[in-house]
């Protein structure tokens, strides 16, 4: 496994290593989006506003869920990629097993608190008195699959450090099948409507991540999640939680503003809020594809940057922007002009369709950057550099977007001005995203650099000392 990793990641030609990686994390991407969407678009069909909103509110939460997945997924892939590129494989298996079981006793609470406060949450979030009671039923019983959740979000990322992008792929296939699958008949067969829709998410994640435990607990997988690789001293929690922590943050921030916003939103209306959440589902069509190239390229970046090869990671690197910039373009294109059919795939009443369409239009401005902004971040994760991760994570949804948001508030008295807020903000975290690499890519080679001079020098003198003697 480990000369497949080394093989693929040090040998391949770049265009090969970046593709075969992609390939499989934007199919995965594809399909987190597609069950992501398909909730909306059955939930839709019950022609209940009511519902779609409330599946709105309760978005936030669930990707708060995610983002302690992506702590691990980001942090352990960040850690594992550049063990493997030092040929570090005991300490690469002592952070898989840390970051799955860490993950899966951090999950286990978590459910116990989502589930006896999901009234709470739900008001919290932005539930109003015609949406609290659907929105606190799907929390309620989505948190019973808060640990599968995280396990299969850590490890759809994790297991392509390892060189397995397919399995990783296949993973989330069959958890998003299974959803997607389930939805209309749970939905409208059973008329369950959005306790229905929960069901379904919740069996999709059991199996998603019993698939990726098979894997792991198989011949087949380099890593490992046996609770004797399990250590958190050595530098294994700290290199994890140095990437993770800022890579969660940008999912809980996120989530976050995505409350903010809904309960700004609020003001003009239930509608309001539904479509909102429905332009934010059709723009995930662009967000979701270049995540997927994003984290695509990150153990490729990762191993070599642990490896020291700098020529490599520059031509892997510009061939990634190369392909993002590409993919946003024609994307951006795809959503634009194709707005008015998805946005009424999900609503039909009036209102909400028209603020739906709306924002849609607006949120597929920062279409063309989005490329180059995850790709950079990915870039600077695959170092370790956990300030320049740090700032970037908690500038795009916190420290940017926020004064923006309620900037926009206060100079315009208008929904559309503060769907606005989000492009605007991705622009200016794309110019941010930009000088944090330069600064790190500079400061984090040069260390490698400097690292290897003084074990060359060191190597030297024992040498020269016996042959001087």
């Amino acid at each position: 496994m480990e000369n497949k990793t080394t093989e693929l990641f040090r040998d391949a030609p770049v265009p090969k290593a970046v593709i075969s990686n992609v390939v499989p994390s934007i199919v995965s991407m594809i399909m987190v989006l597609i069950y992501n969407l398909a909730d909306t678009f059955f939930i839709g069909q019950t022609k209940n506003a009511y519902m779609v909103a409330a599946i709105s509110v309760a978005t936030p939460a669930f990707l708060l869920f995610m983002a302690i997945g992506m702590l691990f997924g980001i942090g352990g892939t960040s850690l594992i990629s550049r063990s493997l590129g030092e040929g570090k494989a005991e300490k690469a298996k002592n952070a898989s097993a840390f970051c799955f079981w860490t993950g899966l006793v951090i999950g286990i609470l978590s459910m116990i608190v989502i589930f006896v406060c999901a009234v709470p949450v739900s008001r919290a979030i932005g539930a109003s008195d015609d949406t609290v009671g659907y929105a606190s039923q799907y929390l309620r019983i989505v948190s019973t699959a808060i640990p599968f959740l995280i396990v299969s979000n850590s490890f759809s990322n994790i297991i392509r450090a390892e060189g397995n992008a397919n399995v990783a792929m296949m993973g989330m296939l069959i958890g998003n099948l299974i959803n997607i699958v389930l939805d209309p008949v749970m939905i409208l067969g059973f008329g369950w409507d959005v306790a229905g829709a929960a069901i379904a998410t919740v069996l999709g994640n059991v199996f998603a991540a019993l698939y990726y435990i098979r894997h792991l607990l198989s011949k087949n997988a380099s890593l490992s999640i046996h609770p004797k690789y399990y250590r958190a001293g050595g530098g294994i929690a700290a290199g994890v939680l140095a990437i993770g922590i800022p890579a969660s943050l940008n999912s809980i921030l996120m989530s976050l503003s995505n409350i903010v916003v809904n309960n700004i939103m609020f003001a003009y209306g239930d509608m309001a809020v539904a479509g909102l959440g429905v332009a934010m589902k059709v723009n995930m069509i662009v967000v979701m594809l270049l995540i997927g190239l994003g984290t695509g390229i990150q153990p490729v970046l990762g191993y070599c940057f642990g490896a020291g090869n700098r020529k490599r990671y520059m031509e892997v690197l510009k061939f990634s922007l190369i392909l993002a910039f590409g993919l946003s373009a024609v994307m951006t294109v795809i959503c634009y002009c194709g707005a008015s059919p998805l946005v009424h795939a999900f609503l039909e009443d009036p209102d909400a369709f028209a603020y739906g369409m709306s924002f849609a239009r607006i949120y597929i401005y920062s279409g063309p950057v989005m490329g180059i902004l995850f790709v950079f971040i990915n870039a600077i994760q695959s170092t370790g550099a956990a300030l320049p991760a740090l700032i970037l994570s908690i500038s795009r949804q916190g420290i940017i977007y926020l004064p923006v948001l309620f900037l926009f508030r206060n100079l315009f008295d208008s929904a559309k001005m503060l769907a606005a807020a989000q492009p605007i903000t991705d622009y200016l975290s794309t110019a941010l995203a930009v000088a944090l690499f330069l600064f790190t890519c500079r400061k984090y080679f040069s260390k490698i650099q400097e690292q290897e001079e003084t074990q060359t020098s060191t190597e030297i003198r024992p040498n020269a000392s016996r042959c001087s003697g």
